[in-house]
């Protein structure tokens, strides 16, 4: 007989609603947190949809606030917090990915307000309580439970306009936080199991979705995956992946879900071999590839992401300050980093050479 399990699970409290059409809800749920006067907030390309959010919920909508930036720089974070403050709002509609909702959250996080998430991307931070501003070239994160969204809306229709390359890094980022959730210190089976499942639905979708812009049941599975990805986000702790992007993010500016497509193999390479269960699910997932990392690298390549972080923007002597911060504080990872092994995985992956451990 096995040895019994032994684990903890915390469900985080939020409602989630998915399927097409269901944008035309967004009233009720509204109604649904008791909110009378909602900010609006998007990035500016998301502007023409803010506007029509707006005008979908009527008389409760106090505005529109387009101007959501990648990575929340806190001067963005400022002037959203002073436009909640002169309207009175006494809550957030996020439309859009994860500028969009980070935004929120850096509300919420001073003023206490709800989020109600609208996702147009599978970015996933949607089904966290995670938050990150970026001050001075350095990027911050912290969790806090006020900024969890009180509702999220899933509707595919949403993402039809998601460029294919777009939607392509946008999966393949929210399949790193199922990745790096298999290995988390914390993970449990019930987190396992939504990991593997997440990973499988968008593997599966992301290249129906690259060959036909309009294939909505193709992006309603890639968005059933990414709510699954997203929620194992929420309910674990990141390792070297997520640790490494966040600072080629903050630190370089680079492009949130490219960084994390280009970085994911690499990191998972590298851990694999202290991380069997986890290599065994991906396995599972990806249709019995041998090797993960491999599967995944030749997938975003086979769909035209980008390969290297110099197509990004880095520069070769950006490596060695990036190691730096990356070892600057611990944190959990399988296994053991150290500034060698970690020079020549961000050399491999500035080079846009095919991972390994």
């Amino acid at each position: 007989m096995s040895q019994a399990r032994t684990f903890t699970y915390q469900a985080l409290p939020m409602r989630v609603v998915m399927g097409t059409g269901v944008l035309d809800q967004l009233a009720d749920e509204i109604d649904r947190a008791g909110l009378k006067r909602v900010l609006v907030l998007c990035s500016p390309p998301q502007q023409a949809l803010g506007e029509a959010v707006a005008q979908l919920i009527g008389d409760r909508a106090v505005g529109v606030h387009p101007h959501a930036r990648m990575h929340v720089p806190v001067e963005s974070a400022a002037a959203a917090r002073d436009r909640v403050a002169e309207l009175g709002a006494d809550g957030c509609v996020a439309v859009g990915g994860g500028s969009a909702i980070g935004l929120g959250k850096a509300i919420a996080l001073e003023h206490d307000l709800k989020i109600i998430a609208v996702p147009t991307t599978y970015a996933g931070s949607e089904m966290t309580s995670v938050w990150g501003l970026t001050e001075h070239g350095r990027k911050r994160t912290g969790k806090d439970p006020r900024v969890l969204p009180v509702s999220v809306l899933y509707d595919p229709e949403l993402t039809l306009s998601l460029p294919a390359a777009v939607s392509v890094t946008s999966g393949m980022n929210a399949i790193a936080h199922a990745v790096e959730a298999l290995y988390a210190p914390d993970a449990s089976p019930i987190i396992s199991l939504m990991a593997e499942e997440g990973v499988r639905s968008l593997a599966a979708a992301l290249p129906a979705v690259a060959a036909d812009g309009k294939d909505l049941p193709a992006r309603a599975d890639a968005q059933y995956g990414a709510w699954l990805c997203g929620a194992c986000l929420g309910a674990t702790r990141m390792s070297l992946h997520h640790k490494l992007c966040h600072a080629l993010g903050g630190t370089l500016d680079l492009p949130h879900a490219e960084t994390h497509t280009v970085v994911l193999p690499h990191a998972l390479a590298y851990n694999q071999p202290a991380a069997p269960d986890a290599a065994a699910a991906l396995r599972r997932a990806l249709d019995g590839a041998a090797d993960p990392a491999t599967a995944l690298w030749e997938l975003a390549r086979r769909l035209g992401a980008p390969g290297s972080l110099r197509e990004l923007g880095m520069e070769q002597n950006d490596i060695s300050r990036i190691v730096e911060q990356t070892l600057a504080h611990p944190y959990a990872n399988p296994r053991q980093v150290t500034a060698d092994r970690l020079t020549r995985l961000l050399s491999r992956a500035w080079a846009g050479e095919p991972p390994t451990a």
